[in-house]
């Protein structure tokens, strides 16, 4: 068995292109090889005559198809890259040549064998330099036998022996050299492996060729026994070259596989408009992958076409020969998803032939200029995401087989899935940064984007919008009214502004956008502008709503007693300033206005609340409210969460988001996690000593993740209220860990080996980093409620709570859906194996004996599993 002249055997122009190779080089080599082979064949030629009597009319023929066959019965090893050696049984005819034919008949049958095989293949490109190999193989194997023959006159077949192991000798070393000038990498020691490997084929194949001529010319049913040993060794290594190919086809997969996965390790930064699209494609990445089927499958080209989004255009990534015709559009394409070979595909690998087609795929065929196609779909859990195409297989004549129908099968799963996968994932990060009412940047991703922008236009100005008629709105029509206020409003602000500008919903009826390349006087024209165009009416269901509009905005840079010299303010800050301006223009009764370094005075009430708080702890001004939380479906009641509410004598009931980030910033968040904690643990041993089992969860900030003494203090409060560390939960936003992961995960470590219970709150809102989360110790997952509100009127929101609680499951953690209002987002959530609901169709917040009254009224009692009694809720 020799290597197949030179064994580049894939789509030689492409490898040398796309590898760096040298092909000025390699058709001087290909010349050089012709021309020596050419003229140590004429010489030998005139040195041996030949009578041409008629012995080789059959001599001469018999050559050729023995040839013929060794190259049919060949292994393919792929090297990466494009460059294939093809092993063959060229030795077994050769030997016989060698023995019983002259030179003349074996030159001429070899090279016809060869080249012609090569021909019918379509494999044009390399005829002429594996025609120059073989001209140098027969030379080399008539010298090497002439030269053994002298000098061991009395063994015959020795000559032919050595002669016919000269030939994947000399044919291998041509194709090391080869395969150097094409680009290709191989080490030194790879290339002795390589002859060595060879050297012990050719042996094998030399010695059942001589052992054969022997066994037939002495026996006279010798033939038999040859033709036995023949077809156990084709048997051989036909089985030996399907190993080969499955063990090929195993690394590309492997190979596609990791690649997929590392394609999509980039995190997308968000959309200024909101138009994202479900799933990246980079054509870099995807080029590599495309290119390494091509050479697993051999073929003449392949053709990826990714479709991951209705509303997008075709991605066609091709590797090999170019497209011809309008099927070439330098990457999309949409229509070709009306293709019938596309539309005929099914959900299959279907395989297109000439021969076989019919008119509307034979067109098809010829608009891509191939004989044979291999054509499957990449189908996604909902939908067709894509199609992968193998054009000509181009290394053997018989058209692709069984194996490349298998494997780029399974290739196309694979892609499907990744593809998939990758939209899911395209999909979480989007909306990590996206409002999923309006669409617009959420306010982490308009921090985002902000914040690179204002490196790049430090004069830039933010902007606030504030929509004050939505309240009205949903007393007087219900909230599914007011949310198409806010669409409404979010739709003319970005008509206004144009596509390229960042524009986000902060919350209810709250914009903010960010205006760079102003001065002062067009950044007050463009704000009253802005107001102008949100505050005309709006029409609701044939009303005519009015909206109060009230503009804030503030320049980055801007002269404030309180800032630090030359340190500009970050985008909360800015966002906190033009706040400021909104308040102060509402109190004015204006409708726009600018933050003033006066206007700072918002801090004094700040600080009066922070040093009043211990006084209201002590005082009992701060109250622990709770929400209880269902199971779904069987409705017990599993425990509640605390929620703190401050009832200050001067300024009324303070909402948690006025006071909290205030204590927080101040340091005395540990003392409000603590008291919170002491009412919680209070409550559940009440239970407990009532016979009832329920939990609480209290909310953690980031600075009580920051103290690693945090977790002693919870183990004392739990040890002096005897209550069992899995009744208290502690829930802990996403944004809170990842601002300092490193001090934030030992914390968490130390509380989960402790046995209480951790949940991530508010879900899908910000990072929704899916690494993160199978980093963290945690036990629960709940879904932000604005994606559970959302439910019922967005498909998008319903994907992606279903998402959530599938990637719960799949993680082994519960999951939580908050801000449940409704039966229908009820059932729902029971449909889709969600674990815990809480909500205000189940309860608001509660006072400790109102939450009392409401478990007498709405649960009845019944056993548990612990001896313990449970609550159910009343249907």
């Amino acid at each position: 068995m020799s290597l197949d002249r030179g064994a580049v055997d894939a789509d030689l122009p492409h490898a040398v292109e796309s590898r760096r190779g040298n092909p000025g080089a390699f058709r001087v080599y290909t010349y050089t090889l012709l021309i020596v082979g050419t003229v140590a064949a004429a010489v030998m030629w005139w040195r041996m005559p030949v009578a041409w009597d008629g012995r080789l009319f059959w001599v001469l023929p018999a050559l050729v198809v023995g040839f013929v066959l060794a190259e049919q019965l060949a292994i393919n090893i792929d090297v990466r890259g494009g460059v294939s050696w093809t092993i063959s049984f060229t030795e077994v005819p050769m030997v016989v040549g060698l023995l019983v034919a002259p030179f003349q008949a074996v030159l001429l049958a070899h090279v016809l064998a060869g080249v012609g095989t090569l021909l019918v293949r379509r494999v044009h490109d390399r005829a002429a330099y594996n025609a120059g190999v073989m001209l140098i193989e027969v030379d080399s194997a008539f010298l090497v036998a002439h030269l053994v023959n002298s000098a061991l006159p009395g063994v015959s077949w020795a000559g032919a022996f050595a002669g016919a192991l000269a030939v994947p000798l000399t044919s291998t070393l041509f194709a090391v050299f080869a395969v150097r000038l094409l680009g290709q990498s191989m080490r030194l020691g790879s290339a002795v492996r390589l002859i060595g490997r060879v050297l012990v084929v050719g042996l094998l194949n030399s010695s059942v060729g001589v052992t054969a001529y022997e066994l037939v010319r002495h026996s006279p049913w010798g033939w038999p026994l040859v033709m036995l040993v023949v077809t156990g060794l084709s048997g051989l290594y036909v089985a030996y070259n399907g190993l080969l190919r499955e063990q090929r086809d195993l690394e590309v997969l492997s190979d596609v596989s990791l690649m997929v996965a590392r394609s999509g390790q980039r995190t997308a930064a968000p959309a200024v408009s909101g138009d994202v699209a479900a799933t990246v494609i980079d054509p870099a990445e995807w080029q590599v992958i495309t290119e390494r089927i091509k050479d697993q499958l051999g073929a003449r080209r392949v053709v990826l076409r990714l479709w991951p989004d209705p509303r997008q255009d075709v991605r066609t990534l091709i590797a090999g020969d170019p497209l011809p015709g309008k099927l070439d559009h330098g990457g999309r394409d949409r229509s070709v998803r009306d293709d019938p070979m596309l539309r005929l595909a099914g959900a299959g690998v279907r395989q297109f032939r000439q021969s076989n087609a019919t008119d509307e795929v034979l067109d098809a065929l010829a608009m891509r200029g191939t004989h044979e196609a291999l054509v499957v779909p990449l189908r996604g859990a909902n939908q067709v995401l894509g199609v992968l195409e193998a054009h000509d297989r181009a290394s053997r004549w018989r058209g692709f087989g069984r194996a490349d129908v298998q494997l780029i099968g399974t290739l196309a799963s694979h892609l499907a899935t990744a593809v998939d996968n990758r939209r899911l994932l395209a999909r979480l990060r989007h909306d990590a940064y996206h409002d999923p009412l309006t669409g617009l940047l959420n306010r982490a991703g308009f921090r985002e984007t902000s914040t690179s922008l204002l490196r790049a236009h430090p004069d830039a100005t933010v902007v606030r919008l504030d929509v004050d008629v939505l309240a009205a709105v949903s007393d007087a029509l219900g909230y599914a009214w007011s949310d198409r206020m806010v669409v409404a409003a979010g739709r003319r602000l970005r008509e206004l502004l144009g596509a390229e500008v960042p524009l986000a919903r902060l919350e209810s009826g709250t914009f903010a956008t960010l205006l760079t390349d102003h001065t002062d006087e067009t950044v007050e024209l463009e704000a009253n502008r802005l107001h102008s165009g949100l505050a005309a009416p709006y029409q609701v269901d044939r009303l005519s709503v009015e909206a109060g509009v009230t503009v804030g905005y503030v320049q980055a840079r801007i002269e404030d007693d309180g800032a630090e010299p030359g340190v500009e303010p970050d985008v909360d800050e800015l966002l906190r300033r033009s706040d400021m301006a909104v308040r102060a223009a509402r109190g004015n009764g204006e409708h726009v206005r600018a933050y003033s370094p006066s206007m700072g005075q918002v801090f004094l009430r700040r600080f009066e609340l922070v040093t009043q708080f211990r006084q209201a702890l002590a005082s009992g001004q701060v109250q622990v409210h709770y929400q209880p939380k269902v199971a779904l479906p069987s409705r017990q009641v599993l425990g509640v969460e605390a929620l703190v509410r401050w009832s200050h004598p001067e300024y009324g009931r303070l909402a948690p988001d006025e006071f909290v980030p205030a204590v927080e910033a101040t340091g005395l968040i540990d003392a409000l996690t603590s008291f919170v904690t002491e009412c919680a643990l209070t409550k559940v041993k009440d239970w407990q000593d009532r016979g009832i089992r329920m939990s609480a969860a209290v909310n953690l900030s980031v600075r009580n993740l920051d103290d690693q003494s945090f977790p002693d203090r919870v183990a004392e409060q739990l040890r002096r209220h005897d209550v069992p560390p899995e009744l208290l939960t502690f829930e802990l936003t996403e944004s809170g860990v990842m601002s300092d992961p490193a001090k934030a995960l030992p914390v968490l470590r130390r509380l989960h080996a402790m046995g209480v219970v951790l949940a991530v709150d508010d879900f899908g809102t910000g990072y929704s980093s899916l690494a993160y989360l199978r980093r963290l110790p945690v036990d629960e997952v709940k879904i932000d409620k604005s994606f559970v509100l959302g439910m019922g009127s967005d498909l998008g929101d319903l994907a992606v709570v279903r998402s959530i609680v599938e990637l719960g499951h799949s993680l082994g953690l519960t999951v939580v859906a908050e801000g449940v209002e409704d039966d229908v987002a009820r059932d729902a959530l029971v449909t889709m194996g969600c674990h815990v609901a809480q909500g205000y169709l189940i309860s608001r917040p509660l006072p400790e004996d109102r939450l009392e009254a409401w478990l007498s009224a709405r649960t009845v009692s019944g056993p548990g599993m612990r001896n313990e009694t449970v609550l159910t809720l009343v249907p």
